[in-house]
């Protein structure tokens, strides 16, 4: 356990913060004002925290009144000192007989030291600031950097705005951080050559750096969020150089922008067809960022034609998506029924007349489809957010395993490698049917893995045009932890199975495809989307 002795003069709102956050443990044994009506007091003293006050006579020298403060503390057990506005400048009379002592300084030093960083840096016409967690020397503001946290100065700050984003933005996460390398045994302090240095344990970089900092462009102001309640916007990471709806030109001047909505959708729907950007033109159709359908064909208005007749019912008010130039042909059958966006790596000038008939069809140029270069996907959480490694694996034939005696045929290995690359694009848990290279029925979202099969079945046996659940191939996103979701696809029609593997109960769920003459292979990897 890290205690800490806090030095303040006013509020201490960070150390309130820090002994509310418990970074790496820590917490705060004594808090010592140098003046009677610091509010910091007040605040310890109603979360029982011990309080010391220590002012200064008048006549008193710094090295005295440092003396009767170490006195004060003399009677805690401390292993850090955290100051917060503490408005005494300190000498080496305390610093020597302290353990390590920090301080945060409201600007990115060496820039603008002092006690008016924030007027500084308005005079100054920085675009950016934040905050600097050092080492407290003898020289003011210039001790060793433990770590900084940087935010934007905008055209209307003033001097209390910006000192406020500073404060929550950056304060409020340096200073824990700081506190939690030390408390974790990670921030060593020494000396070299006469002077302090620091060095923090494991802050390295790589894909998952100990800090992470992120910096969009705003874009757009959008009509509204998810709901019209909401209010929203799109920001762009002027960086990323991936095919993206965020830097798509919209190409029919006129119609209304795109929505919350409509920008998730086309992101999905894009994310989906760009695994299909080396293959034969294929189409993709999306709602409420799941495939209502996709297909493959020798023709773009093909692939879009068979991914449309998957649930032409759920397609209605979606998003395409297409890995190829559109063409005039693609374009008719699309205006044919209500679609709210088309996302395709090009577009003749004969397919944008017949797309700008509909006044209200966003259409949007990404570009070449190109390479994947974004390696990480990211979620917002209240408090943080989750980030990962993006899932760009789909198996071939040499990576999966046939399971069962009975040995698929090509025919059916290539429709199983296809479903795969729709199914990574289905919320979990997802099951897609297929046939050929176009979608017979998808499953999606369900608590229950039978009930996602028993979705899809009901998707192709209902819902498809010109196509059903007989002969098709089944994808499952995760094991079957029983035989009864097999068998469920199998009474549906089903005759084919490409499923991850790893149930305790394999062996039951081989059986019962082996029953009835049903190939099935294993990926031996999962696909989950849950978002």
């Amino acid at each position: 356990m890290t205690t800490i002795a806090g030095l303040a003069s006013n509020r201490g709102r960070n150390l309130l913060h820090i002994d509310e956050r418990a970074p790496g443990g820590a917490e705060l044994g004594v808090v010592l004002a140098n003046h009677e009506g610091a509010p910091v007091l007040d605040a310890a003293a109603e979360r029982g925290i011990p309080t010391e006050v220590v002012e200064r006579d008048e006549d008193e020298s710094r090295a005295d009144h440092e003396r009767r403060i170490l006195d004060a503390l003399s009677s805690y057990d401390f292993d850090l000192v955290c100051l917060d506005g503490y408005m005494r400048i300190l000498t080496d009379t305390f610093l020597e007989a302290t353990p390590t002592v920090l301080n945060v300084h409201p600007s990115l030093l060496p820039s603008f030291p002092g006690d008016d960083a924030h007027e500084q840096v308005l005079d100054a016409g920085v675009s950016v600031t934040g905050c600097t967690v050092h080492v407290v020397t003898e020289e003011v503001d210039a001790g060793p950097v433990v770590t900084q946290e940087s935010v934007p100065v905008y055209g209307d700050d003033d001097a209390e705005s910006l000192k406020s984003r500073v404060l929550y933005d950056a304060e409020f996460t340096a200073y824990p951080r700081a506190v939690r390398w030390f408390a974790e045994g990670r921030l060593d302090v020494s000396e070299r050559d006469g002077e302090p240095t620091v060095s923090v344990d494991g802050d390295d970089g790589g894909d998952f750096p100990e800090r992470r900092v992120v910096s969009n462009d705003r874009v757009a102001e959008l009509r509204y969020g998810e709901n019209p309640h909401q209010d929203a916007a799109v920001y762009a990471d002027a960086a990323d150089t991936e095919a993206s709806v965020v830097g798509a030109p919209q190409l029919n001047e006129g119609a209304k922008g795109l929505s919350y909505n409509n920008y998730n959708d086309a992101d999905a729907a894009l994310n989906l067809i760009k695994e299909f950007a080396d293959d034969e033109p294929a189409a993709a159709v999306i709602k409420h960022t799941n495939p209502a359908g996709c297909a493959t064909a020798d023709t773009l208005a093909d692939a879009y034609a068979d991914a449309l007749a998957t649930d032409p019912m759920s397609a209605f008010g979606g998003i395409v998506a297409l890995n190829r130039e559109c063409d005039a042909a693609t374009a008719e059958e699309i205006v044919d029924s209500f679609k709210e966006v088309v996302v395709a790596p090009g577009l003749t000038d004969a397919a944008l007349d017949v797309l700008r008939t509909k006044d209200d069809l966003r259409v949007l140029d990404i570009g070449s489809l190109g390479e994947w270069t974004d390696a990480l996907t990211e979620k917002r959480l209240v408090g943080g957010r989750l980030v990962q490694e993006r899932d760009r694996w789909a198996p071939d034939r040499e990576e999966v395993e046939i399971a069962t005696d009975t040995q698929p045929t090509d025919e059916q290995v290539e429709t199983m490698l296809f479903a795969w690359k729709v199914l990574k694009h289905v919320k979990s848990n997802g099951i897609v049917f297929a046939d050929g290279t176009e979608t017979v029925g998808v499953g999606m979202g369900q608590v229950s893995r039978v009930d996602a099969v028993r979705l899809a079945a009901m998707k192709a046996d209902e819902h498809a045009e010109g196509k059903g659940p007989e002969g098709a191939v089944m994808a499952s996103d995760a094991f079957f932890p029983f035989p009864d979701g097999v068998e469920e696809a199998i009474d549906a029609g089903v005759e084919a199975v490409i499923q991850p593997g790893g149930s305790v109960n394999d062996e039951d769920v081989i059986a019962a495809c082996d029953a009835h003459d049903v190939p099935m292979v294993f990926t031996g990897r999962r696909c989950f989307r849950h978002d």
